[in-house]
């Protein structure tokens, strides 16, 4: 789709809801495929932001139960977008696409999951600020996809608790997006005690050495954290950083600062 014609769609505010540290964090539609529209959060800090961060959520792409962040439930990113916004980014937290209600399924490896996340790209540029694609778990997947964009796509890409290993319901993996045409840089981050079976740390610098085109990437490690109250795939475990989440946002905000 046409950048001019992006920027034209009509973007349908359906919501403000009470956002974090108090800011307003509207629900934004945009037109992307034909027939379809792309809604997403967004919040912006007070004064000009280092970047703009849009996250991808883990499982099948639904925002469930969506509020004020709340670090005790709720998925790494999601829960953690306040403290992202503390950091001085704008933050765009992306839903479901109006053909999938019932999830993403194996459609993050698409072209057409491309094509929204360059619609939602191209939409938040008129913001003025660097934009990087922040994904965890199967949202890894769709942050790298949207990396490989050649025309239209992110400054950089944050892959935390990447899918390495293909799961049973034909819903890929990172290395199935062609890493080697990602051309911005790239952060990974990994909980060595990540308990997962699709995401083991030990297959890490595997998937690193397929970004072949990236100009920098760097593996950022943390682990332990607080004892984990979900399955170990699941967002309140290891492999959702339960109680790291302060040290790994700063982590992740530092990286692309460029400090």
């Amino acid at each position: 789709m046409r950048l001019d014609l992006i920027l034209a769609s009509i973007a349908l505010v359906f919501a403000v809801l009470a956002g974090p540290a108090g800011a307003a964090e509207e629900r934004i539609e945009i037109a992307t495929r034909q027939g379809v529209t792309q809604p997403f959060y967004l919040t912006k800090p007070a004064g000009s932001a280092a970047a703009t961060l849009i996250l991808f959520t883990g499982g099948n792409g639904a925002l469930r139960n969506y509020g004020p962040p709340d670090i005790r439930h709720g998925n790494f990113l999601v829960r953690s977008r306040e403290l992202f916004l503390d950091q001085g980014f704008n933050v765009a937290v992306v839903d479901l696409p109006s053909d999938a209600p019932n999830g993403l399924g194996g459609t993050r490896l698409s072209k057409a999951h491309q094509t929204d996340i360059a619609a939602v790209i191209a939409y938040l540029r008129q913001l003025k600020a660097p934009i990087w694609l922040v994904g965890t778990s199967m949202g890894t997947i769709s942050a790298a996809n949207g990396g490989t964009l050649q025309t239209g796509g992110p400054d950089g890409i944050v892959l935390t608790s990447s899918i390495i290993s293909a799961g049973g319901q034909n819903t890929g993996r990172v290395a199935d997006v062609g890493p080697e045409k990602v051309k911005v840089p790239t952060l990974f981050v990994h909980n060595r005690d990540d308990a997962c079976r699709f995401c083991s740390y030990g297959d890490v610098p595997e998937l690193m050495s397929r970004f072949t085109g990236a100009p920098r990437k760097e593996l950022i490690t943390f682990e332990g954290g607080d004892p984990t109250r979900s399955d170990p795939c699941e967002a309140l475990s290891r492999h959702g950083y339960i109680g790291l989440e302060p040290k790994v946002v700063a982590a992740i905000g530092a990286w692309i600062k460029g400090k």
